[in-house]
């Protein structure tokens, strides 16, 4: 008798941030991901509404029974994973002093501490450039540990990070904190980015030797250059500021060039 209907009920938007990839709970089929800000994506349309009686309501038929029955709106379990965006990744074992750098870069202060794994999630700051008006972002990523491709650590929580990219700054501890060889982190981080994706050794990669304002870092970066020869190091300290402005300018560089590229035709 109120002439009620639903059709025009309000829609269910649910905002999510830029990198977010939706995939099919059952089928882990990727659906779509969103990737431009104000992107948006119709993921179950609504049902079609039935006719009631009322539609039926004529001159002759003041009081119709007819009605038609409507039809179910769309179902679906999806699964949202977050990969964040930014220009650069950096990429390195705990107390590598990925965290430090970017207190350094940018204006992001995520925790530091002398023990593993002080930083939990990816944390995304913007290296300014105010001579030439330009800036770059720069992600923070949870360490990487032996094993991480099988989900060891924080495994795929650090790594499905680094998959957007454009350029990854692969950070080594050179002065052997704690007893580490920096030789065997760098073959283990290659192999972790290999297992993980070998798409991922396909990107543009700087090496960057922190800690270089301790004695054994200058040994360490003696025996690092024998064994990789054609790999080309920034050697920075991030308590001292050596080195750090010279791969400030070099990350923008590299990131213009990756930036060109990508919109040649």
């Amino acid at each position: 008798g109120r002439d009620c209907f639903g059709h025009a009920g309000a829609d269910l938007e649910v905002h999510m941030p830029l990198g977010t990839v939706v995939l099919d709970a059952e089928t882990e089929r990727v659906v779509t991901e969103l990737t431009q800000h104000q992107q948006r994506v119709v993921l179950l349309y609504g049902g079609k509404g039935g006719k009631g009686n009322l539609h039926f309501k004529s001159a002759t038929n003041r009081t119709p029974l007819q009605n038609t029955p409507g039809l179910p709106g769309g179902e679906g379990q999806y699964r949202l994973v977050l990969k964040t965006i930014a220009d650069v990744g950096l990429v390195g074992y705990p107390n590598a002093g990925k965290s430090s750098l970017t207190n350094c870069l940018t204006e992001a202060r995520p925790k530091t501490a002398p023990y593993p794994f002080t930083t939990l999630h990816a944390n995304v700051g913007i290296v300014d450039y105010p001579d030439r008006f330009e800036r770059i972002s720069m992600a923070d990523i949870p360490g990487l540990i032996e094993g991480a491709s099988e989900n060891r650590g924080l495994g795929h929580e650090f790594l499905r990070h680094i998959e957007r990219c454009r350029l990854l700054l692969i950070l080594i501890d050179m002065a052997g904190t704690d007893g580490r060889d920096p030789l065997d982190d760098y073959k283990h981080l290659l192999e972790e980015l290999k297992k993980y994706s070998a798409e991922l050794l396909k990107k543009p990669t700087m090496v960057a030797a922190n800690k270089m304002d301790e004695p054994a870092a200058v040994d360490n970066l003696k025996r690092f250059k024998k064994k990789f020869k054609k790999v080309v190091f920034w050697k920075i300290s991030c308590m001292t500021g050596e080195g750090l402005d010279e791969l400030k300018e070099e990350l923008r560089v590299q990131v213009r060039l990756e930036q060109q590229q990508a919109v040649a035709p």
